[in-house]
């Protein structure tokens, strides 16, 4: 991710009313699939791009020595998934949660079969927050994920299944199941890492030349933050859901791993929850600046309406114009004005109306009104 956050990639939550339970109804923009089939053992491991999902299952079937996994990237294909289905004994309330992308991370028991679903949120190089679902079925020697689009986020879990390093290729598909749960985790800190840097760089400005600006790109990071807490949250008891699971498909081994997982999970909460309260922080004390200087520039006024206030006051009196003498019978009125005729009236008026004006100015300044400013 390159400069600000721009947006959360938001998508078309809505689905068809009274449906029937079971229903594939796959979203009209959603793409085309591309299936990699992966076939491995602790001898090695072998990498193809299918195109029909028959074959693939026929093959799968035949080589029982061999864990397989198949990385199917894009939904838009019903007759895929009802083929899956049909082959496998996939129960339809699992075909249709993985074509219903607005899943929150769950794990669900069948009675030969495992279902999961998880969270995949990255940013683009554009700036924008994806939020994509990422759905696993395990069964025997067999685990077949869904990806959304066909970015793919698991280009190190390939290599380190090409590398044949560590326990990927002999603890069977629950593990990988595991370990691509585990990447997904580890983007989580990578998203949480770029929010982070976001928010030492929003501090920066926030301290240098504050504007309009910083509020709302604070705000933006405040609903990546909901959105990555969404996720992270329901993952965290999907794990645990995995840990207390009495399911032939995860192993002992794979359960110990995935107690690390959980631990990064509270760890993923702990950052969100602390990256939250930045930003709360630099809200509050951004509108606090706001209206400090709002105060300050109210406190200069003020004073300069205190200076004015006799000022016009003595203005006003002088402004009234009685006459001390009838113009009309030039008699000499009582009670009027006496300093209306004196020589040089006006100077000695400016001059004690500049004379009050430095006696407040001192007044002021002894009270330490000006250093405040």
């Amino acid at each position: 991710m390159t400069g600000t956050i721009k947006k959360i990639q938001r998508k078309n939550r809505r689905r068809e009313v009274g449906l029937m339970p079971g229903t594939l109804n796959i979203d009209k923009n959603a793409l085309k699939p591309k299936i990699d089939v992966f076939s491995y053992n602790k001898d090695g491991v072998t990498a193809a791009r299918e195109q029909k999902i028959t074959g693939i299952i026929e093959k799968v079937k035949k080589q029982k020595g061999l864990t397989h996994w198949i990385q199917v990237s894009g939904i838009g294909d019903a007759q895929l998934l009802e083929t899956l289905g049909n082959e496998l004994c996939i129960n339809p309330l699992v075909l249709e949660d993985i074509v219903n992308t607005y899943q929150r991370p769950k794990f669900d028991e069948y009675d030969d079969y495992v279902f999961m679903v998880s969270r995949v949120i990255y940013f683009t190089e554009e700036g924008e927050l994806m939020n994509e679902q990422f759905s696993a079925i395990i069964k025997d020697n067999l685990l077949i994920t869904f990806q959304e689009t066909h970015v793919n986020c698991f280009d190190a879990v390939e290599a380190r299944l090409e590398a044949g390093k560590g326990l990927i290729r002999t603890a069977g598909p629950a593990y990988m199941a595991y370990a691509l749960t585990d990447t997904i985790l580890d983007i989580y800190f990578i998203v949480l890492a770029q929010i982070g840097d976001s928010l030492d760089e929003l501090e920066d400005r926030l301290y240098k030349c504050p504007d309009k600006s910083v509020m709302v790109d604070a705000q933006q990071l405040k609903r990546s933050l909901i959105t990555v807490r969404r996720a992270a949250w329901p993952e965290r008891d999907k794990i645990n859901d995995i840990l207390r699971s009495d399911s032939v498909q995860i192993t002992k081994d794979v359960k110990m791993y995935l107690r690390d997982a959980y631990d990064h999970c509270v760890q993923i909460m702990d950052l969100i929850e602390n990256d939250k309260e930045i930003t709360s922080s630099i809200i509050d004390l951004y509108l606090s600046m706001v209206s400090n200087r709002m105060n300050e520039i109210m406190k200069v006024l003020t004073i300069i309406s205190a200076i004015f206030i006799p000022l016009t006051f003595v203005a006003g009196i002088y402004g009234m114009n009685f006459a001390k003498v009838d113009p009309v019978t030039n008699k000499v009125m009582p009670d009027n004005m006496p300093e209306l005729y004196a020589y040089h009236g006006y100077y000695w008026v400016m001059a004690a109306m500049f004379v009050i004006a430095v006696i407040q100015i001192i007044i002021f300044w002894r009270k330490g009104w000006f250093s405040k400013l």
